[in-house]
């Protein structure tokens, strides 16, 4: 039983995921700066949120259930997205992890976060400006 405690306070539980995702992303979605660019690119949320889920249970807890590559998805939107909006998106994060994870577990997820972040900006600013072909960095589970 003691092994459990100490165990729910340092992992993410998988069952934790959709309810921070669907409130950080309630957020976002109505956020001034970032709603607009995620309104627009994303047609069907509730696929959105799934794949997100599967993407930060592959992140969080090395579950292998992303299959896609967040890049390529980031490289389609380059034009419209701004490092400010990685600060306020990370900041949003912080929010929802830091009110509904244990606080270990919501400083990995803000740590995760600002890796990929980091990640994301490093590959859309080396893009080519006006680039449009994605096939050097398409996967199989982005098609």
């Amino acid at each position: 039983m003691e092994i459990t405690a100490v165990r729910s306070a340092l992992e993410l539980d998988q069952a934790d995921l959709p309810e921070l995702l669907r409130r950080f992303y309630d957020r976002v979605r109505s956020d001034a700066e970032l709603g607009p660019v995620f309104n627009d690119a994303v047609h069907d949320w509730a696929e959105h949120l799934d794949r997100l889920e599967d993407f930060w249970s592959s992140v969080m807890l090395a579950s292998g259930r992303y299959k896609g590559n967040p890049v390529v998805i980031h490289l389609i939107h380059a034009d419209r997205i701004t490092p400010g909006m990685f600060s306020r998106w990370l900041e949003l994060w912080e929010q929802a992890t830091t009110e509904l994870l244990p606080d270990e577990v919501a400083r990995t997820a803000q740590a995760k976060a600002r890796r990929i972040a980091k990640s994301l900006q490093v590959a859309i600013r080396l893009r080519t400006p006006g680039e449009t072909s994605l096939t050097n960095f398409t996967t199989k589970g982005d098609q």
